[in-house]
Formats: C-alpha cells, sequence, structure tokens
C-alpha cells in the first residue's frame, strides 16, 4: 500500500539564516521579523528564541526586549520560497519520484518508487529525520496513509518522527486541531467562532450545514484525509529537469503496450540528454492512471550514461510492477540526476586491451535496491578512519594506505569491548573473553602504538591506544587494543576491545 511521507520545516527561515551565514555562534538566538506597514512582528524563531520566551505573532519590540541578546532578521518570504525548492529538489534525487513542496514549511512525498527505501518505516523516517538534520535543518517527519493526515501529524508532534498504523488515520488526527486541515484561514477563525477546536468535532457534525455555509472545502479536505477521495502528489519540477511526456487518447494497459512506449520514452529522453551534453544517473517513471492515482518506477546507473538499449532494459525490467488498473493516461520519463557526458572514440587499433566493464552488473544490483561501493584509503592513523566508501565506479584513488604494519583484512564496524588479562604497561594478553568464548592467547606480537588525532578532538589530545596481533588455541588470529598507555589513566581506560580479524 502507498504511504504518504510528510516532512514539516518548522525552523525553514532560521536554518536557511544559519546556512548562509556559518558565522553566527550556535547558541545565538535568532528571531525573523515581519512588516506590515508600521507595525512589527515575530515570524519565526529558532529553537533558542523559544526557549528564551519568544514566539510567533509576538512584538518585535517586545521580543527584544524580552531577550537582550536577540538577532533580529527581516523577513524574505522570496528567499524562504527558493530555499524550499531546493531542499525539495534535494529530497526528489534522494528519496522518491513523487515529491513536492507542502506549503511554505514542508515537503510531501509518495513512498511509490522509492525502493532504496527498505528495512520498515521506522528506519525509513529515522534516517530522513537524520539526513536533514545532517544537513543542519530542523525537521518532523510523520508517515501516513493520505497527504492529508502526515501532513497535521507531521505539524502536531513536539518529536522527530511519527508513524500512523495504516488504518490509523481516524484515531490519529481526531484531537488535532482543525488549523492543521489545511483550510484558509479566515475559515478556521469563522468555525472557532461556532465552537469547533479539533477535525473530530467536525468530521462528526452533518456536511449539509457546513457546506451550505461554507462551501464544499471543507468536506474536501476531510475527504482526502480520510482517504474518501484521492488526493494525487504533483512531483516538483523545474527548467533544468529533462523531461519527456506522452499522452493518450485512449487509455492503455497491456504490458506489451506499456513496454513499447517506455522504449520512445528512453528515446526521447537521450535526444534531449545529448543536445544538452548531459548523461543521465537517475530517471523517474511516472504513471499516471485514469482515477488520478500516480505510480512511479525508478532506476539508477552507477556513471552517466546515454545508452538507448540499457535504459530500456532497466525500465523494462520493472515494469511488471504496473498496476493499470482502469487505464493509464500518461506516461512521463524525468531525468532527475544528470551529468556531464563527452563522446569518446572507440580505438581503432587491430589489438586492444580488454577492459571488463563491470557497471551494468553494478546497475542492476543498485535497482535492486542494494548498496554498492567501493572503500578506499583516507590519510589517518585512526583504523577506523583510514577508510571511506566511495561510489564503485569513481576514479581510482591516488592516497594509499602506508603502514609498516599488518592489518586484518576484516575491521569490525566499531571496536568491541572484551575482557583480557594482561601485565600493565606494555605486555600482550594472556587470555581474553570475546562474545562470551574465552580464548587462551597462544602468540602475540605488538604492541603497535597509536596516538589519538588531537587537532580533530580536544578529547584525544593525550589519547592512546597500544594494538596486538594475537594468535588463540585455535589459530585464529585477532587484533585486539588496550586503551591508554598503561600507565598514565589520562592516556585512556585501560579497558581491552576486539578491533578486526586476520585471514
Amino acid at each position: 500500500m502507498t504511504r504518504v511521507v510528510s516532512i514539516y520545516l518548522p525552523d525553514l527561515p532560521t536554518d536557511r539564516i544559519r546556512r548562509a551565514d556559518p558565522s553566527i555562534p550556535p547558541e545565538q538566538a535568532i528571531a525573523v521579523i515581519a512588516r506590515s506597514g508600521s507595525k512589527r512582528w515575530v515570524a519565526a524563531a529558532d529553537a533558542a528564541a523559544r526557549k528564551a520566551g519568544v514566539h510567533v505573532g509576538m512584538p518585535a519590540a517586545k521580543a527584544q526586549a524580552l531577550f537582550r541578546g536577540l538577532m533580529l532578521v527581516d523577513a524574505d518570504p522570496v528567499k524562504d520560497a527558493a530555499a524550499l525548492e531546493r531542499i525539495t529538489l534535494w529530497a526528489l534525487t534522494l528519496y522518491s519520484p513523487i515529491v513536492a513542496v507542502d506549503g511554505i514549511d514542508g515537503i510531501v512525498m509518495d513512498t511509490e518508487g522509492a525502493d532504496h527505501l527498505q528495512g520498515g518505516e521506522l528506519p525509513m523516517v529515522t534516517k530522513v529525520a537524520n539526513q536533514f538534520l545532517a544537513k543542519k535543518l530542523t525537521a518532523r517527519v510523520a508517515i501516513a496513509d493520505t497527504w492529508g493526515a502526515a501532513h497535521a501529524c507531521a505539524r502536531a508532534i513536539s518529536r522527530e518522527t511519527v508513524i500512523v498504523p495504516i488504518g490509523e488515520t481516524v484515531r490519529a488526527v481526531e484531537k488535532l486541531p482543525i488549523s492543521l486541515l489545511r483550510l484558509p484561514g479566515k475559515v478556521v477563525s469563522d468555525l472557532r467562532t461556532l465552537g469547533f477546536q479539533t477535525i473530530g468535532e467536525l468530521a462528526n457534525t452533518p456536511r449539509a450545514p457546513l457546506t451550505l455555509r461554507f462551501g464544499p472545502e471543507i468536506g474536501r479536505r476531510l475527504d482526502q484525509m480520510f482517504s474518501r477521495v484521492p488526493e494525487p502528489i504533483d512531483p516538483i519540477r523545474t527548467a533544468e529537469l529533462v523531461e519527456v511526456s506522452r499522452a493518450f487518447a485512449e487509455p492503455i494497459g497491456a504490458s506489451e503496450t506499456i513496454d513499447k512506449y517506455v522504449g520512445r520514452l528512453v528515446a526521447n529522453l537521450i535526444e534531449e540528454l545529448q543536445k544538452r551534453g548531459l548523461g543521465v544517473r537517475r530517471a523517474d517513471l511516472i504513471v499516471e492512471k485514469v482515477d488520478g492515482v500516480r505510480q512511479a518506477i525508478r532506476a539508477g546507473t552507477v556513471k552517466p550514461v546515454r545508452d538507448l538499449a540499457w535504459l530500456t532494459k532497466l525500465f523494462r525490467d520493472r515494469t511488471e510492477k504496473i498496476e493499470p488498473g482502469f487505464g493509464i493516461e500518461k506516461l512521463t520519463l524525468v531525468a532527475v540526476m544528470a551529468e556531464p557526458l563527452e563522446e569518446r572514440q572507440k580505438s581503432s587499433s587491430l589489438v586492444e586491451d580488454e577492459v571488463k566493464d563491470v557497471t551494468p552488473l553494478i546497475d542492476i544490483y543498485g535497482n535492486r535496491g542494494q548498496r554498492v561501493y567501493r572503500v578506499a584509503p583516507v590519510a589517518s592513523d585512526v583504523p577506523e578512519r583510514s577508510v571511506q566508501r566511495i561510489s564503485p565506479a569513481a576514479d581510482p584513488v591516488e592516497v594509499t594506505w602506508v603502514s609498516h604494519w599488518r592489518r586484518p583484512v576484516r575491521l569490525l564496524a566499531r571496536p568491541e569491548l572484551i575482557e583480557a588479562i594482561a601485565l600493565l604497561p606494555d605486555r600482550p594478553p594472556v587470555s581474553i573473553t570475546w562474545r562470551g568464548r574465552r580464548r587462551k592467547v597462544k602468540r602475540a606480537d605488538g604492541p603497535e602504538r597509536i596516538f589519538g588525532e588531537w587537532w580533530q578532538r580536544d578529547a584525544e589530545m593525550e589519547a592512546v591506544r597500544d594494538y596486538f596481533v594475537i594468535e588463540d588455541e585455535a589459530g585464529e588470529r585477532l587484533w585486539v587494543f588496550r586503551s591508554g598507555d598503561g600507565i598514565d589513566p589520562e592516556t585512556g581506560s585501560h579497558r581491552w576491545f576486539m578491533h578486526g580479524i586476520f585471514a
């Protein structure tokens, strides 16, 4: 079942200001001031300002008097809208083929076609919230059956994420204020005058009197929220996105017909990309059905391509997922990620070195939702910091690992605490207990001392690790270390950790 994700950005104006001026200290409170004639009031306030008692709607003079160190910035709705559009386009390339701007402070997306967001809804919304946080954007993420329900829940919660179980929309929204129903402000004000406070009260009121007085908008919003009528999400589009489409006078539904027109759309897309000197990295096929429902298929490549046969195959391998229903009235193919691609002349030599291109295999795994990457060296003595994940098709990395000591073939994701018996300050352990199993050490080599990177963090100024290669009775070779130099407790806790396994 298709689910809808709403991403609410409550601090968009202040987050935009901080991103535009990194010199602003994190502890500095910011309030955005709107003007209307001689009147000035708070249009937005960050967390620090709100903690001091500043709130939206407060007169600017009162806010400044309440908090002397408050930084006041004039509101700029145009820049806020442009920032929201950029964030939405970023979300389009990252999360789902169907992503749109939701009002002035949010993003909405359909989970349909988001094949890479696997592992359940909780990991999905948590990942979205964390990625926005990494971009220094405050976000609240909600997932529900409908756009209206997700929109309301994202704005009603005080925590980062909320998941409305399938079929639980009524229970989730019935106590929420009517202001979250996406109605015009005048309608909300009049409804409150009549005594309505919550969505549940409004939903349980006879429809006819409300329609007679306020028109059909209230009923339409309620029906959309409770899945009685569809509310398609119109995906964001800009002039920079290369897009081709085909509308049908008579709806289509046969798989052979769908495949035929998908092939034609791919050819048209490649033609447009060639004019601009681009190759596609990620493309979305949007299927618009007669009943107003949209379905999407996303295909990606590890490097920019304009190969007609290959792109056609990537989409045709997945068109079996399309459910035409009462028929398809439009197909749209969009290159949501495109990069410069230069034509390369093929060698005419009669004797050529055979070069195996594995990118098609990488593309197949990637479009099945698998993460494919290479590991590359990083200039760092700290083992867990000495590797990074890069694209499997990235150019060769010139940096190499430089070490006169052996390194394990498998490095644990993070060091695991073990119990060890060893003489201080620099003797290897005589036995260890790892994951509940006691191992007697037969041979050992070390220590290899690694110092903390004091230029990264002050806490590593005196940090030390002493690494040992040990071999147990079964012949298994392990990489363990003691935190600290074995003498000074300032250098580490003197506890032992498992960090790797040798071949």
